[in-house]
């Protein structure tokens, strides 16, 4: 028998087991802990991503940038437009060559047109789709018909999108509702990215096995297992870098996601989110701008092929590019198609024919950044009177502005093609200001001679010294008293001198150093002479003319100095522009637009701006003013005007010079339109140019462009028109030596009367004349 080892026979445990068995209840209450305290974090942390999925879904999804989108262009018989002019248009609204048979498209042969149009919804109403037909012949449109949809003697065209106000992480997106979105597309996203969307609860453990398995087989990333809902969370709160941490929360989130919202909410919402390209700055989100963006089309007007591609794209925007990459896109567009065929979308036939067809990419964006940095720059100031930033970065607002593509057109090619060929180029900046003559619509602005550059806007920001300029406010001012002052009254050109209190001096001189005497009121405008015009602003006094330049528009602060009589006063382009609408309207001064409405981004008008005019001056003294601004251009400063303009085309203007060449003005009107040039150098240097030989050009090169008609005044009542010699101050007779036909305030006219030998002989000889005229 085997004696035990134990005094009472009883067998001991080891002190090892003992103290094993003693750590586990320790081990164990510890490891509960940390389960525990791991479930109670776990749990606050999904509290917390609760509510940063629910905060963003349940708020504002989307910031949507608001749209700046030119005038209409109005179809007509009559219209005035050249057919190089239309085919630029409809480029820049998105419009393709082809047969024209389809929406957004055109053929064109010659001067015939036919254009099929996309249809759009302006604020006073929808424009339906057409088919029109037309011809322009002497930059006018002919024979103009509607082949299909709605007959009407007028279409206007969808205008184009010629910049936004985007937010500032620079997304860019049309917003989409699901039940507008073709049901081909979201089926084969469905098939492409998320076989199973429907039957998850936002992630799907096998297909992330799966992919595992064939990454780890391809010994590289070749599938992903997200599902369409981790996608979403993924750009929607997540960042893209590829941490355990960040696929943890893109999983939770997703499963919250799923737990708050229904499917078809978060599949609109992956379609409106999705990257989908790049335009400089700016990304493309979203199955509704995509399809602009890459075809110039709606979503709901795209066909199998396009639809592929959009699909296939999703998977790397920037490689599948068909822009740079028509291959690679190619090729993944018909591995999308060969998918849509095994998961029977679409039959054989239908995906061959597909596969077939070229990716029909249009070869530029339709949507793209700002095109007129200067003009959009003028956009946004004004907008800023009525509306936040904030608002206008994410709202969607619709803005319909004035800019007028052709003009706009001629007023960029004028100053880049003719600022290069001006003395000492290089140095040369330059500015130009288009309105309508009438409303004081801003029709185009270049801000610098380098058009695309979005810096220092000139037109705007320039404030320079007006020299000249001035001289019609001056004798504006002075033909307001016609018992003083009419357009034959002689001035004394004729130097002086004017002595201060301090004891300065101020000589002020012509800037050809000539001096004539008397000379007529008219002539030493439209010839631009410093003395005369020092003289009469003197005797009206400096402050009646300052008062007429705020009348005019002028807000800025005008030294009540004499030297302001010389154009020692700075202003920008666009301020002179406004003070001269004020002389090419008659005296009623029209406060320049650039926005005629704005709507929400459901169509909803918000703001409309409509014409507004207030008298500021008396209609006859602006006739008067009228008609030595002509004679400027017959006769005087701006004569030179008519090597690029037509003879026939009667204008009206006013050159613009200071010291040294600094700065080179041209400010003048036809029937239609007002510009004013502005050339000079950015550093206030001096230049070798003046008024005539620097911004006159640009200026006339402008107006040599654009089909328009002649500047021809209504005579306001109180003004009538009388045959006089001017150097006598009297009455004559038509065909006298120097007689001048003029305009006379009534009342203000010659009293006494000259005649001159022959004049039956020079009435015969001239009736004669007439009728072989």
């Amino acid at each position: 028998m085997k004696k035990s080892n134990s005094p009472s026979g009883k067998k001991r445990k080891s002190p090892k087991k003992t103290a094993k068995n003693q750590r586990r209840p320790w081990f164990w209450r510890t490891f509960f802990r940390f389960v525990i305290f791991g479930a109670v974090l776990l749990a606050c942390w999904m509290v917390y991503l609760d509510a940063v999925v629910t905060s963003r879904f349940e708020g504002r999804r989307f910031e949507i940038p608001s749209r700046v989108y030119a005038r209409p262009l109005e179809l007509y018989d009559g219209a005035g437009i050249s057919a190089g002019a239309l085919e630029r248009e409809l480029a820049l609204a998105g419009f393709r060559k082809g047969d024209g048979t389809k929406p957004g498209s055109y053929r064109r042969n010659g001067g015939r047109f036919v254009i099929s149009t996309r249809g759009f919804a302006f604020p006073d109403g929808a424009e339906p789709r057409r088919q029109l037909a037309l011809s322009i012949y002497r930059d006018r449109i002919e024979n103009f018909s509607v082949l299909r949809g709605e007959s009407s003697p007028i279409v206007r065209l969808e205008p184009a999108q010629i910049g936004g106000i985007y937010p500032a992480h620079k997304e860019d997106r049309i917003l989409v509702q699901l039940e507008d979105v073709p049901e081909l597309l979201t089926q084969t996203l469905l098939t492409i990215e998320d076989r199973n969307f429907y039957q998850h609860f936002g992630v799907a453990p096998l297909s992330i096995a799966r992919a595992m398995l064939a990454n780890i087989r391809a010994g590289r990333i070749v599938q992903g297992g997200s599902t369409l809902t981790q996608q979403l969370v993924k750009n929607f709160y997540l960042t893209r870098e590829q941490t355990l941490l960040r696929k943890g929360n893109e999983a939770l989130m997703s499963v919250l996601l799923e737990m708050h919202y229904d499917k078809d909410d978060i599949l609109e919402t992956y379609l409106n989110e999705v990257y989908l390209g790049q335009a400089g700055t700016r990304s493309i989100n979203g199955f509704g701008l995509a399809s602009q963006f890459f075809f110039g089309e709606p979503l709901k007007d795209l066909q199998i092929h396009q639809l592929a591609l959009l699909v296939g794209m999703v998977k790397g925007p920037s490689y599948y590019n068909p822009r740079r990459h028509p291959e690679r896109a190619t090729e993944r567009r018909n591995l999308v198609i060969s998918e849509m065929e095994d998961a029977a979308l679409i039959d054989s036939v239908t995906a061959a024919r597909a596969r077939g067809m070229p990716l029909g990419v249009s070869e530029r964006p339709s949507y793209s950044e700002n095109r007129y940095p200067a003009y959009i720059d003028l956009v946004r100031r004004h907008l800023a009177r009525d509306y936040r930033e904030e608002d206008l970065r994410s709202e969607g607002l619709r803005i319909f502005t004035t800019l007028n593509p052709a003009i706009q057109y001629a007023a960029e090619y004028s100053v880049t093609d003719t600022v290069p060929r001006l003395a000492n180029a290089s140095e040369l900046e330059a500015a130009l200001v288009v309105t309508a003559k009438d409303s004081g619509e801003v029709l185009a602005l270049v801000g610098g001679r380098d058009p695309q550059f979005a810096g220092f806007n000139r037109a705007l920001d320039a404030n320079r010294l007006v020299g000249s300029l001035i001289k019609p406010f001056i004798y504006l001012a002075a033909l307001e008293y016609p018992e003083r002052y009419t357009l034959i009254t002689p001035v004394q050109d004729k130097a002086f001198a004017l002595e201060f209190n301090d004891g300065r001096r101020w000589e002020p001189k012509n800037y050809d150093g000539e001096e004539r005497g008397p000379v007529p009121l008219h002539e030493a405008l439209s010839r631009s002479y410093n003395l005369p015009a020092v003289r009469v602003g003197l005797d009206i006094g400096v402050g009646e003319v300052r008062d007429t330049l705020q009348k005019f528009g002028v807000s800025s602060d005008i030294p009540e100095y004499p030297s302001m009589l010389l154009g020692a006063v700075s202003m920008s382009p666009v301020t002179v522009a406004q003070m001269y609408q004020g002389l090419a309207t008659s005296g009623f001064n029209t406060p320049l637009r650039t926005i005629r409405e704005v709507t929400d981004a459901q169509n909803a008008p918000l703001s409309r701006y409509n014409l507004a005019v207030d008298q500021v001056a008396d209609p006859a003294a602006v006739h008067l003013v009228q008609y030595a601004m002509q004679e400027t251009m017959r006769e005087g400063t701006g004569r030179s005007a008519y090597y690029n303009v037509p003879e026939e085309l009667a204008l009206a203007g006013k050159t613009g010079t200071t010291d040294d060449g600094r700065d080179s003005w041209f400010a003048g009107f036809s029937g239609d339109l007002l510009a004013v040039a502005w050339v000079g150098r950015d550093d206030n240097g001096a230049t070798s140019l003046t008024g005539a030989s620097g911004a006159l050009p640009v200026w006339s090169r402008f107006m040599a462009q654009v089909p328009q008609h002649g500047f021809a005044p209504v005579m306001p009542d109180g003004v009538g028109y009388h045959w006089v010699n001017g150097q006598r101050q009297a009455l004559t007779n038509e065909y006298c030596d120097n007689a001048r036909r003029m305009p006379f305030i009534a009342g203000s006219e010659p009293t006494q009367e000259v005649s001159c030998s022959g004049v039956l002989q020079k009435r015969i000889k001239g009736w004669f004349e007439g009728l072989f005229q």
